[in-house]
């Protein structure tokens, strides 16, 4: 027989015993439809019989049974409207700062209809600080769409949940095992982990050929008649026992088998092969404080709380703030700033602000008869984005009349530039930057 044998090739049997040839595959791939580690350890190690013989789903399900004490909200929710929102609250984000969004969401929009309905101005601001604000313009596009296709009813179809908007493989196939316990396994990046770890698989999890095998291995260990419990399992598994950083092999139920462990390449898995390429942006943020009375201004939906700008004595009236919309394609699309001015680098009236009050005068067409210009430095701020580092500088002009380049619609008063949706990064500043009125 062995004389027989093609190099790359075994030969096994096939369903009625006829020998077979197939091409030799990875130690890992070979593994993969048992259930088991490339190799397992010696009988001195786990003798036959013991625990280290169970397959890892039923080790997995058995730790979920007896040791998972990890406690949300969304667990063992059926409402597919409701792990929705939280599938899509959790993407980028911590369980401890989705949290409170979760429960505001779920408080304020019971229904997807009422998610549909509601300004969308309003939605923003309830998410507010939780950042990667695409997901919430997905969120507000897919819930008119549920209610507009499928008369407000969530579908139970995979290929249907899966062409709305914002929701990617992962997030279906949670909808569809939690929700309706269809089997589909969940492949986030606990998953990954646990996963390339305990196969001890290099191959690079961002890559093409690794997010396919990934995906095979999790549908080959996927429990078929209790996919949501096992879904979940192996999710509190990678968050709590096989966690990045500080995983606890000591306790591990899966130890004794687990390959990266006995090789010594649980800190070396998973693999990754694109090294993210971080960017610099520098933003001036100019708060313009409009002080005097302007009669150009009329009452209208953006000021209608401010009608006592139209007094003529400036010491009658709150002052206005001038405040616009990130434009589309960018970040923080859809959110409110003031007005801004961004540079290659790090600006040089940041060392030197006259230049900033000559940049101004230009920019808003004013006439020197007016006066100088008064504008104070307030502070400078940074955001980590996952793609890009912002710098922010923000200062504070303080004006006695409105630049005719600015709509009018487009001042508001501190009560009301309090009350729209800000990135985080401007959010807390505006304490420092606009006195709140009561």
């Amino acid at each position: 027989m062995a004389g027989n044998k093609k190099k790359g090739i075994i030969q096994t049997k096939g369903k009625a015993g006829n020998p077979t040839n197939l091409p030799q595959k990875p130690r890992a791939e070979r593994a993969l439809a048992a259930g088991l580690p490339q190799k397992m350890p010696s009988k001195s190690i786990a003798p036959a019989g013991s625990s280290a013989m169970l397959p890892f789903t039923e080790r997995l399900l058995q730790w979920h049974n007896e040791d998972n004490h990890r406690l949300m909200p969304w667990k063992g929710e059926k409402d597919p409207y409701k792990i929705w929102l939280s599938e899509i609250i959790l993407q980028q984000t911590r369980v401890e700062q989705g949290l409170s969004y979760y429960e505001k969401f779920v408080r304020h929009y019971p229904s997807i209809a009422q998610l549909a309905s509601a300004p969308e101005d309003q939605v923003f601001k309830d998410w507010e600080g939780l950042g990667y604000y695409s997901r919430c313009k997905n969120l507000i596009f897919t819930a008119k769409t549920i209610v507009k296709d499928y008369k407000g009813i969530f579908p139970d179809n995979y290929d249907q949940i899966l062409s709305l908007k914002g929701i990617g493989p992962y997030t279906a196939a949670a909808i569809s095992a939690f929700a309706f316990n269809k089997p589909y396994a969940v492949v986030d990046g606990n998953v990954f982990r646990v996963l390339s770890r305990f196969y001890g698989v290099d191959t690079p999890i961002d890559s093409t050929k690794g997010k396919q095998l990934f995906q095979k291995i999790a549908a080959e260990n996927l429990s078929q008649t209790k996919p949501a419990i096992y879904n979940q399992a192996i999710m509190d598994f990678g968050a709590t026992q096989c966690k990045p950083a500080a995983p606890l092999c000591g306790s591990c139920p899966m130890g004794d088998i687990c390959q990266a462990k006995r090789t010594g390449r649980v800190m070396s898995l998973p693999k990754k092969e694109k090294t993210l390429q971080k960017k610099n942006r520098y933003i001036s943020w100019i708060v313009m404080e409009l002080q005097s009375a302007d009669p150009v201004l009329k009452p209208n939906k953006a000021t209608l709380d401010n009608k006592a700008h139209l007094n003529k004595k400036a010491d009658r009236h709150p002052p206005l703030y001038y405040i616009q919309k990130r434009p589309a394609g960018d970040i923080w699309e859809n959110l409110h700033e003031f007005y801004p001015i961004e540079t290659e680098s790090v600006p040089e009236w940041s060392l030197k602000p006259s230049l900033l009050i000559r940049m101004l005068e230009n920019l808003l067409s004013i006439a020197p008869s007016s006066g100088p210009l008064s504008i104070e430095a307030i502070c400078t701020v940074t955001q980590q984005l996952t793609h890009q580092k912002i710098h922010g500088y923000i200062y504070k002009l303080c004006l006695t009349s409105r630049p005719s380049i600015f709509p009018i619609n487009n001042w508001y008063s501190a009560k009301k530039v309090n009350d729209l949706a800000f990135p985080k990064l401007l959010k807390n500043l505006q304490i420092e930057a606009i006195p709140k009125q009561k």
